[in-house]
């Protein structure tokens, strides 16, 4: 198997990380079935999921720590079956961070140069070098335990990179973080990789975690990835009802196509209310209709329409989030901006809710159980 390149814009680039059939179990279903990934240089892609969808093993298996069953990784174009995880040039930052108790801030970070045998000046520059990165110069002869959360995060950071590794790998880096804490380190963390320009991988399973730091996201479901785009394009148009549901709040609406041409369909949702909509769907078919809170408003009854009934009212600053049990037994969520001065409709208004725009919303196949709830918070398990 050859070195995976990208030759999309005329010109050989070689993939940073590139995966290619990886498959991989532990005595049962397998964690790993049949992954393709292909990294550039300098991206920064988020594999999220739920636990035990295989992104964990995954980040291993780049690393070295996990021989899979099948496939094959490439780093920088070189094929790793035979690579150990000391000579990968990779660098990692886990969960917990992984800090030597017994050694000093300055000590974690000279590790891996001593590891390798760095000349004693060198090393004693790098060390410097990165603790001005993370701004910790003044804590280099602390021990972690006397470090905050936060700082024990930016010495595994600064360890890691003062390699000058080729790919950084971050195993859910910000879980024992709180969530204040926890925004300002990816911030931080995102600045510096746009500044190294290193190719790095995030693993996690928060939704909004992977929305705010990766250039693509994986989402990946049973070792599979589900879809790999962009957080825009994943976030607008899901290929699947899991992807749907995992990123972001989504309104599910049952439905039936009544009409279907090349450009679009038209659906009838429970209660007899139709929809035009320009994604094609084949004719007499169930299915899903999929729109998020925000391309969702409310205005006067009008027949025809999707009509409900206001069930609660949540003004929250400069949104308001009402939730309207229509006529058809279903019940949607509807986020919209507050205007000044004005005042959200009372509850038991009588409404129709409308799209925003029709190409907001997706079609899904109907899946083979009921869809229980309309409103699918999207949230990590």
């Amino acid at each position: 198997m050859s070195a995976p390149v990208d030759t999309s814009a005329g010109r050989v680039v070689r993939d940073a990380v590139g995966i290619h059939g990886l498959r991989h179990g532990f005595g049962g279903p397998p964690a790993l079935d049949g992954v393709d990934l292909r990294i550039a240089p300098g991206e920064l892609v988020a594999l999220l999921g739920p636990s035990g969808c295989g992104k964990t093993t995954l980040l291993r298996s780049i690393a070295g720590f996990v021989r899979p069953d099948e496939g094959a990784v490439f780093i920088d174009g070189e094929r790793m079956d035979d690579v150990p995880a000391g000579r990968r040039g990779v660098g990692i930052v886990f969960q917990n961070y992984a800090l030597f108790p017994h050694m000093t801030v300055a000590a974690n970070v000279a590790y891996g140069l001593e590891a390798r045998r760095r000349p004693k000046a060198e090393i004693a520059a790098t060390v410097e070098r990165m603790l001005r990165l993370v701004q910790l110069e003044g804590m280099r002869d602390r021990h972690p335990r006397q470090l905050s959360g936060g700082q024990q995060q930016r010495v595994a950071l600064a360890r890691a990179l003062a390699t000058e590794p080729k790919v950084l790998l971050l195993d859910e880096p910000f879980a024992a973080l709180d969530k204040n804490l926890r925004l300002d380190m990816q911030i931080e963390i995102r600045s510096l990789q746009r500044r190294f320009g290193i190719t790095t991988v995030l693993v996690t399973h928060d939704q909004e975690e992977a929305m705010n730091m990766a250039d693509r996201i994986a989402v990946m479901r049973a070792g599979r990835v589900e879809q790999f785009d962009t957080p825009i394009t994943i976030y607008d148009r899901p290929a699947s009802l899991f992807v749907n549901g995992f990123i972001g709040s989504a309104n599910l609406l049952p439905a039936r196509v009544v009409a279907a041409t090349a450009e679009g369909c038209t659906v009838e949702i429970a209660g007899g209310a139709r929809l035009a909509l320009p994604r094609p769907a084949p004719a007499e078919r169930d299915v899903v209709v999929s729109v998020r809170p925000e391309n969702l408003s409310l205005s006067e009854p009008e027949a025809g329409g999707l009509l409900g009934t206001i069930r609660t009212t949540m003004p929250m600053g400069g949104v308001t989030i009402s939730e309207v049990d229509l006529d058809g037994g279903r019940r949607v969520r509807i986020t919209r901006l507050r205007e000044a001065g004005t005042m959200p409709r009372a509850v038991g208004s009588r409404v129709s809710v409308d799209l925003v725009s029709a190409a907001a919303a997706a079609i899904f196949a109907a899946p083979d159980s009921s869809i229980s709830t309309t409103s699918n918070q999207g949230t990590s398990p």
